[in-house]
């Protein structure tokens, strides 16, 4: 049975996507400090001082499929979690979302 080069590159590429879709959600890590971040609604932050806001965002798309809504938002997350950390703020609230994997945060400094 002979492979056309079409068939012979489906044949390697799809593995390939699977598998670097399933590790891009490894490649964040989490910096110090940063499981203490919580993510707040808007009409949670009354007694907080606004630290900062992020626009965020991760990969989203691997050649030409999609990766999981859940994992992309939960990687937005965690960078906006990071970035909290940066500016010394201890709770993140989800704002705008421009495109999927690019997500708009506001920091806030809530604890003592």
């Amino acid at each position: 049975m002979q492979f056309s080069k079409g068939m012979l590159v489906i044949t390697v590429m799809l593995p390939l996507i699977a598998v670097l879709s399933g590790c891009a959600s490894r490649l964040i890590g989490e910096h110090e400090g940063a499981e203490r971040v919580s993510l707040a609604e808007a009409n949670q932050i009354g007694g907080c001082s606004l630290k900062g806001k992020r626009t965020v965002s991760v990969l989203a798309k691997v050649g030409f499929i999609n990766r999981n809504a859940e994992e992309v938002e939960a990687n937005l997350y965690q960078m906006a979690r990071n970035a909290a950390v940066d500016v010394g703020a201890d709770t993140v609230v989800k704002g705008e979302s421009q495109e999927f994997g690019k997500r708009t945060f506001e920091m806030y400094k809530c604890r003592p």
